[in-house]
């Protein structure tokens, strides 16, 4: 397949891209700083510096895909609409194409509260809430926007990020979240959004993840 992937210097962005690329795919990155990319990467990966303020150049970008992945996002917990806005410009540059597939990285505490919780997840859930309320009210925008677009979206929930391998061993849920959603690694995260392109069932969904 043809991706273009958006963030990809970030935790989940660069395995995406490395995911992708072993798997054979063509890959380009969009990134602010193409010095950032990972070596490993090298030619096999078509890189640039692409302003997301330029509606031309993201339009270049997404011109004749597959599908796009997205996994910007805010790097404090202060937002400041970084989801919403980035995502949003990606979005329009889609639908000047005519490019419908879309993959977005979310976060479990956007979606519901999956039946039959235990209480100590819930009030897990609703103290990392009100720490980082401002990202999550961002990433709900975020969905909201898509909701409202013509892309055939899918926005993928992890809960708490690690740094740990690629086991392919996971939990999903189809418009919500797997029960006890505690962690996951950025790199299952990853596998995970490569895996869902071609699903049907997870078009226009959030799709909760964790182990």
């Amino acid at each position: 397949m043809r991706l273009t992937v958006f963030g990809a210097t970030g935790g989940v962005g660069q395995e995406i891209v490395g995911q992708a690329l072993a798997a054979g795919h063509e890959v380009t990155v969009v990134v602010r700083d193409p010095a950032r990319l990972p070596e490993a990467f090298g030619a096999r990966a078509l890189h640039g510096a692409v302003p997301l303020d330029d509606p031309a150049a993201v339009r270049g970008a997404v011109a004749g895909r597959d599908a796009v992945l997205s996994g910007l996002g805010s790097r404090s917990r202060k937002a400041d609409g970084v989801a919403e806005r980035l995502t949003g410009r990606i979005v329009d540059a889609m639908e000047a194409e005519g490019v419908r597939r879309l993959l977005v990285v979310s976060a479990t505490p956007v979606g519901p509260v999956p039946a039959g919780e235990p209480l100590v997840d819930r009030l897990a859930r609703k103290a990392i809430g009100a720490v980082l309320a401002d990202l999550y009210a961002d990433l709900a925008r975020m969905e909201a926007a898509l909701e409202r677009s013509a892309t055939e979206w899918t926005s993928v929930r992890p809960p708490k990020l690690t740094d740990g391998p690629c086991t392919g061993v996971y939990r999903t849920a189809v418009g919500g979240a797997p029960r006890s959603s505690r962690s996951i690694s950025r790199a299952d995260v990853a596998h995970a959004m490569l895996g869902l392109i071609d699903d049907p069932a997870a078009v226009r969904q959030g799709v909760g993840v964790a182990y």
